[in-house]
């Protein structure tokens, strides 16, 4: 989520699943037979309190999801990203506080060191920032 050239990120909270204590992008599993862009609408909502429109897709990163990429029991996993925009102005509801201990928004230049998934989430931003800043008229549909 873009929001007046910041990027907003929840810092992870739960204790059993990868990566905890450290920065992400809001998002989780699908439901099934849930399409991806709603899934991280719904996301969104449940971990960040954001009301948003998704606004473009930005790719898919492949990650382990694991706390140590070569864990041998590690899953694999595939993360479509999206650009979004808020549809309820600067508003925020409350987060989901098992999956999330903090939102927080972060300028370009001020982003955590400790990001998750570790191998990819620098890489997404990345994109975000460059999709961020793309006329939107040569922008893709």
């Amino acid at each position: 989520m873009i929001h007046d050239g910041r990027v907003a990120l929840v810092r992870r909270a739960y204790r059993e699943s990868p990566w905890y204590d450290t920065w992400c992008a809001p998002g989780g599993f699908c439901e099934v037979g849930e399409h991806p862009a709603d899934t991280a609408v719904r996301e969104v909502r449940e971990e960040a309190g954001l009301e948003v429109e998704i606004a473009g897709y930005l790719g898919t990163w492949v990650d382990t999801y694991a706390d140590e990429p070569d864990e041998p029991d590690a899953e694999v996993i595939n993360v479509a990203y999206y650009t979004a925009t808020l549809t309820n102005g600067d508003a925020m509801g409350a987060p989901d506080e098992v999956e999330v201990s903090e939102v927080r928004w972060f300028a370009w230049d001020g982003l955590p060191s400790q990001l998750s998934p570790p191998r990819t989430l620098e890489a997404v931003l990345a994109a975000a920032r460059s999709s961020a800043t793309t006329p939107e008229r040569s922008r893709p549909r």
